[in-house]
């Protein structure tokens, strides 16, 4: 008998049938000894069930007290409102306006809140400020080129300026530590008060990197020296990349950029210009990605003085590979869709 009740039982997974079938047996005049016979569950499982469906009358779990929530999903609701008006308010502050709705609860009790929302604290993205002008100009000009492909924009060089500064600040950098070492020598960034700056002018397109050009101490970026680094930088990158065939230059709207002399010295070396360039648009450039990776990679030498810092940053732009630099160029047609489906304001890049 106990086999042909047990036969389709046994089939059963969840703890919640297994439960059921061993007090279905119970009922029926099995034994303990005779239910852990069948080996649908543990021992010591099979006695808990037993004792508390005895002690309950039930096989339902009982549900656990625990302390009494707080606040009411409405309340709730109107906590997520109050941070949504204020992103960079604190927990602490939120709990004192909570507290004016008729919620006392502590700061803790607000970042449980606000993450079952979703809502998790992280340091602010930086980005240039969008005025209405570069909003606009950068919806047009990403509606211009909106059909282009990866290949298309292949035939681009994309150039800017950077800084480059001693001892790490240039960009970030995280540290493993023990507790205790917060101030130990390998766990601090150096800083000194003025720290040497390198400026540097770079170009780049899906064949590689280009030319790289270390802007001399006390010379000023201006016309005279943009256009000198145009004829000894740009023009040797376009032979050696394209050779005879056309490609399209883009730079920013830097005043020496957009000087009239700079402008006539382009179309009279038939360089096709891409643009307009919005301003305030660095995430549609890739080569800032590139200035990113490559401060990185200076600022892991740990360069100790002006000179070795100008010897790292060459010798770490040449080391780009060609597969990098192509994947940022192929990255092109998401910027622009993503700019476009956000209205022109700024994209994750």
């Amino acid at each position: 008998m106990l086999e042909i009740i047990v036969l389709p039982l046994l089939t059963m997974v969840t703890c919640k049938e297994t439960r059921a079938a061993i007090i279905a047996l119970h009922k029926n005049g099995f034994t303990g000894k005779d239910i852990v016979a069948t080996k649908i569950a543990p021992k010591s499982t099979i006695y808990r069930f037993i004792k508390n469906f005895k002690e309950r009358g039930s096989i339902l779990v009982k549900k656990a007290s625990g302390r009494p929530r707080k606040s009411s999903k409405r309340q709730d609701r109107l906590l997520k409102r109050i941070q949504l008006r204020d992103r960079s308010a604190t927990s602490a502050e939120l709990a004192q306006e909570w507290q004016q709705a008729g919620v006392s609860a502590s700061a803790r009790t607000v970042r449980r809140r606000l993450l079952e929302d979703g809502l998790v604290s992280r340091r602010a993205a930086k980005k240039p400020l969008l005025s209405k002008k570069n909003i606009r100009d950068r919806l047009i000009f990403c509606r211009k080129y909106s059909e282009w492909t990866a290949e298309d924009w292949g035939k681009v060089i994309f150039s800017d300026e950077a800084p480059f500064r001693l001892f790490g600040a240039s960009g970030k950098r995280l540290v493993r530590r023990r507790k205790g070492e917060r101030y130990h020598q390998s766990c601090v960034m150096p800083t000194v008060k003025h720290p040497d700056t390198i400026h540097v002018w770079g170009c780049f397109s899906s064949k590689g990197v280009g030319s790289l050009t270390i802007l001399p101490k006390n010379t000023a970026m201006n016309k005279e020296w943009y256009q000198n680094t145009l004829q000894q930088q740009l023009l040797p990158t376009t032979q050696q990349q394209f050779g005879e065939e056309q490609c399209i230059f883009q730079h920013d709207g830097a005043p020496c950029h957009k000087a009239k002399v700079i402008t006539k010295w382009l179309g009279d070396q038939n360089v096709e210009i891409l643009g307009p360039w919005p301003g305030n648009s660095p995430d549609l450039n890739p080569i800032e990605n590139l200035w990113s990776i490559l401060k990185r990679r200076v600022d892991k030498q740990k360069p100790t003085n002006s000179d070795k810092l100008q010897e790292v940053i060459m010798k770490e732009w040449v080391a780009i590979s060609q597969d990098l630099a192509q994947k940022l160029i192929e990255s092109m047609p998401s910027r622009n869709a993503e700019v476009l489906k956000k209205k022109g304001q700024h994209c994750k890049y």
